[in-house]
């Protein structure tokens, strides 16, 4: 890769030389003595989708915060925007003075305030004006709205917003604030897309592309960092790879494949599909759900094995993500028994206390509001369900919870494996190992988990995958409620698909794949509501 001007987008090889609207040269970054960053160059050019790819804590992070002028550089490593050369460190702001701008996994939205006021925040506070102009304002909001497709009342608030929309919304945003820009210097602007898809259904992320490519069209340019390869390989012209810090390799889209990109992001090639796994329907039953309703979710009746991984999936809205939850007593049910080895009583009567008891574990799919504390360490969080085993003569063994962590960190790979960390210092995958080893030091009999592997790259799911199978040979029972298709088909031994509340379909043996499970949810929204929905004895109480 030259340091200097180069071909156009990767879809128009015979555009003329033109500058990198981002060139990044040898930028590096050290945390005490650990590199987090080393070394790492690469263009992107004008009207170009640009991946960024990496196991979590290859990097991607860091190298965001660093253009985000949150984190600054070693010295050594030189930035330039659209051909002029960018001081660094930049300080918190830079980004927009420039032409950038950030979309990040949890949008950056304001819940409280209206898709208006979201979207013009930028230009509401930062001019110098005695007052607003409401009327004006909603007519550029309008307006911007209209330019990107997206329908949107500007006087919606955003906590009564789908995720589709709240999603979209960050997105126009910050296409704004590039255009903005653009207006002023006549130069592109770049936007930077970190995990903006894990929320979305697969309609969600079709909006989604279509409104890049339509900013990219007019020459500004797009970083799309995402753990779904798939995703990526459908969306990106060029790809650049980090792993532990460097940068091991670049793919333009035609010579990218699945198998590729994997084996440049964990160093070695890993098998896609489905390992063979006994068939557990012969196995007790470990816990039965009758009647069970939720908030969207209809009077269910679903049963899990000892030993099983069951799956639970469907178009979003479908009700298969209150499971976990009404399940765990973590939410209020509308109705329901749950039997645990012939043991039956009220979902009411049901508490996270008493689940717990039980041998009940939950990780929900909010790490960072529901799940992990991120200003505790890693050994807070680690124990947090069972810090009273650490109690002798009413003192508290430190010493003893700091090597059960450390030794947790290492069967989990948790990097860095440090049990004074704070949570919040860990790459989500590295958090999310947190979390599970939590739970899985417990040995829970009946393991409830709520999108167990969002914004978790493609090695550390197959250390989670290794884990469950590890624990389902033993005898745990799981239930698994996650819009991935291809995980769940890679790890469940059964499938329930939802459908308006309800269940509608079961998916086993050969029906367990990838397109399988997506043609079942797409099929199911077809069903009308008062048809009969079909069931069957392995989910019938």
């Amino acid at each position: 890769m030259s340091d200097h001007a180069y071909r156009g987008p990767a879809d128009n090889p015979g555009a003329p030389t033109a500058l990198p609207v981002l060139s990044v040269r040898h930028l590096s970054k050290t945390f005490g003595g650990a590199r987090a960053l080393r070394d790492v160059s690469f263009d992107v050019m004008p009207g170009q989708v640009h991946g960024l790819l990496g196991k979590n804590g290859s990097g991607k992070s860091t190298l965001v915060k660093i253009l985000a002028g949150f984190h600054a550089p070693d010295p050594g490593g030189s930035l330039r925007f659209n051909g002029e050369d960018v001081a660094l460190p930049l300080s918190p702001g830079d980004f927009r003075r420039l032409g950038m701008a950030f979309v990040h996994q949890n949008l950056g939205l304001v819940p409280s305030l209206t898709v208006l006021e979201n979207l013009r925040l930028v230009q509401l506070t930062s001019g110098r004006r005695p007052f607003i102009n409401w009327g004006e304002e909603t007519k550029a909001a309008r307006a911007a709205l209209a330019r990107f497709g997206v329908d949107l009342d500007p006087e919606e608030r955003i906590d009564r917003l789908t995720p589709v929309q709240r999603a979209l919304l960050a997105i126009v945003r910050a296409f704004e604030e590039i255009e903005h820009s653009r207006a002023s210097t006549g130069r592109p602007g770049l936007v930077l897309l970190d995990e903006p898809t894990p929320f979305l259904p697969a309609s969600g992320v079709a909006q989604l592309f279509s409104l890049v490519r339509s900013i990219t069209k007019s020459g500004s340019s797009v970083v799309f960092i995402s753990h779904d390869i798939d995703e990526v390989l459908e969306i990106t012209d060029e790809i650049t790879v980090l792993r532990d810090g460097e940068r091991v390799g670049e793919l333009r889209r035609q010579d990218a494949t699945h198998e590729k990109v994997v084996e440049m992001i964990v160093g070695r090639s890993i098998a896609r599909g489905r390992p063979e796994r006994p068939e557990r329907s012969a196995a007790p039953v470990y816990a039965r759900f009758s009647g069970l309703a939720g908030k969207m979710l209809q009077a269910s009746h679903l049963q899990v094995h000892k030993g099983e991984i069951l799956g639970l999936t469907g178009l979003i809205g479908s009700g298969y993500e209150e499971v976990p939850y009404l399940a765990f007593g973590a939410r209020p049910a509308r109705s329901g028994d749950i039997t645990v080895e012939g043991r039956t009583f009220a979902q009411s009567a049901l508490s996270p206390r008493r689940a717990i008891e039980m041998g009940f574990a939950l990780l929900p799919a909010d790490r960072q509001g529901a799940s992990g504390v991120d200003s505790l360490p890693i050994v807070d969080n680690m124990f947090l369900p069972d810090v009273g085993r650490f109690f002798r003569g009413g003192l508290m063994r430190n010493g003893a919870m700091v090597r059960e962590a450390r030794d947790l960190g290492a069967a989990f790979e948790v990097r860095p494996n440090d049990p004074g960390l704070k949570l919040s210092a860990l790459s989500g995958g590295n958090a999310q190992k947190v979390l599970i080893a939590r739970w899985m030091n417990r040995s829970p009999a009946l393991l409830l988990l709520d999108e167990p592997t969002q914004g978790v790259d493609v090695g550390t799911r197959q250390q989670i995958f290794a884990a469950l199978r590890k624990a389902a040979s033993e005898g745990m029972s799981v239930i698994c409620a996650s819009s991935e298709a291809e995980q769940l088909a890679e790890v469940c031994d059964r499938v329930l698909i939802f459908a308006k509340g309800r269940i509608c379909r079961e998916l086993t043996g050969a029906e367990l794949t990838k397109d399988g499970i997506s043609e079942a949810c797409y099929q199911s929204a077809a069903i009308p509501f008062d048809d009969p929905i079909p069931t069957t004895s392995r989910h019938a109480p």
